[in-house]
């Protein structure tokens, strides 16, 4: 078959393309396009074209058929990763890849159910019957706990606000220069660099004093950063410093804020559903018998595993992902030369009617009979695919059904009025102000 030149896409203003409506807001726009234009988008941001990709096939096509052509795209590297797992490359990830992959067994995952439990109810002991309070904070200082504990046995409780405010710093940041047409070094002394620095330097001391803590204890604690601190290379080298820094930052960041998240959309969704919730409620009730949940009781808890996969459908935690073709490729009909950038929206699929009935109600009885066997492959992909696939999905999995199930089990959430509750599409998909509700035990 002959090979077309290029899809078909929205006219575009010179330079800037639509630049400036993907920084404004870029799930209207990709939402859009892909609805006017369909299977294959090519569009235009600032100088650079990319191509969306919107159905399973074309997809899998980039993340899996022709994985060994791709690289990660623009936006993802960053002072603040690293060369981390998020951002590396090639050998270099393979490896680094290699020596994690133990510490996310079933089995280990498995063993952290009881602290993430724990965790949780220390955490939930502190609210009040009427309590009013940012939930998203809540579950970001819950989750950064957990992760700290069960991946590197650290206490970082007390730098929990701190931890957090520098992230968002650092997100924001790094999401501003990523869709920006021209940028400035590094280097320089603007305040928004400065304000980088300052969050980096904020978040590097809480790793660096984790790191510098474990090597003078000597201690192997079994946790992954014992196994990277023991990992030996072909020649006799181990990691640095600044190597395990980069491992550790990236995986605070994708074992707290993505987990978070999902919980915080997670609550927003069940205090707008009140059926959804007292199903909720009568399941937890009916399996746990007001018992503290733990993770062999999660097969037992099918509609909170549904819960779950649904809001991370409405709100998928990565909300996009882009690979870069290191290699000319052909794709969906067309061929494409090296340097090519493709997009492919988790927000876009999870929310289209020709995979999902009624795709922006929130129904979790969808997932009950069957329906993930039944879609394509990457018409539900929250965990990305291929080689690629998040590493630590088992594990924020079994995180989020405990909290959800530890919580659930002893209050619910009013919204509180008078807010708006919108999405900010940084890396992860957070809610711009937070989301303000009113504890209630439950009687």
């Amino acid at each position: 078959m002959a090979m077309r030149l290029l899809p078909p896409g929205p006219r575009a203003r010179p330079i800037q393309g639509f630049l400036p409506e993907f920084r404004k807001d870029p799930l209207t726009l990709v939402t859009r396009v892909a609805r006017e234009y369909g299977d294959i988008v090519r569009l235009q941001l600032g100088p650079w074209d990319f191509i969306l990709l919107n159905t399973p096939d074309l997809i899998e096509q980039v993340l899996v058929t022709q994985s060994r052509h791709m690289m990660k795209g623009r936006g993802i590297h960053s002072p603040l990763l690293g060369n981390g797992l998020l951002t590396s490359e090639g050998e270099f990830w393979r490896r680094q890849r290699r020596l994690a992959q133990p510490a996310f067994h079933r089995e280990r995952i498995t063993a952290y159910g009881a602290a993430m439990v724990d965790f949780t109810l220390r955490h939930i002991a502190q609210w009040q019957d009427g309590a009013a309070f940012d939930i998203n904070r809540e579950m970001m200082r819950l989750t950064l706990a957990i992760a700290a504990h069960t991946l590197f046995s650290a206490e970082v409780t007390e730098d929990a606000d701190a931890v957090g405010s520098a992230m968002n710093t650092c997100l924001h940041y790094f999401q501003d220069r990523a869709r920006s047409i021209l940028v400035v070094p590094y280097s320089w002394p603007t305040p928004a660099n400065v304000r980088a620095w300052k969050a980096v330097e904020q978040l590097n001391s809480v790793i660096y004093r984790i790191i510098d803590e474990r090597r003078a204890s000597g201690a192997d604690t079994g946790d992954l950063l014992s196994m990277l601190m023991q990992a030996v290379d072909d020649d006799g080298s181990q990691m640095t410093s600044e190597q395990l820094r980069d491992e550790v930052m990236t995986l605070f960041l994708a074992g707290h804020e993505t987990t978070a998240n999902a919980t915080s959309w997670t609550w927003y969704l069940l205090a707008q559903n009140p059926d959804a919730e007292m199903r909720l409620h009568t399941e937890l009730d009916q399996v746990l018998g007001g018992r503290a949940p733990t993770p062999a009781d999660l097969p037992r808890l099918p509609y909170a595993e549904a819960v779950i996969n649904e809001s991370m459908r409405l709100y998928p935690p990565a909300w996009i992902m882009s690979r870069k073709a290191t290699v000319p490729v052909e794709v969906g009909g067309f061929t494409f030369p090296a340097g090519t950038e493709f997009l492919m929206s988790q927000w876009v699929m999870h929310r289209s009617e020709r995979w999902f009935d009624d795709p922006l109600a929130f129904r979790p009885e969808r997932w009950l009979d069957g329906l993930a066997k039944r879609l394509p492959t990457f018409a539900y992909f929250p965990f990305g695919g291929g080689p690629r696939m998040c590493i630590g999905k088992g594990f924020a999995l079994m995180e989020a059904q405990l909290i959800l199930a530890a919580i659930a089990q002893r209050y619910r959430f009013d919204l509180q009025p008078n807010q708006t509750i919108a999405c900010d599409a940084s890396i992860t998909l957070r809610p711009t102000a937070g989301i303000h509700v009113t504890a209630h035990v439950r009687r």
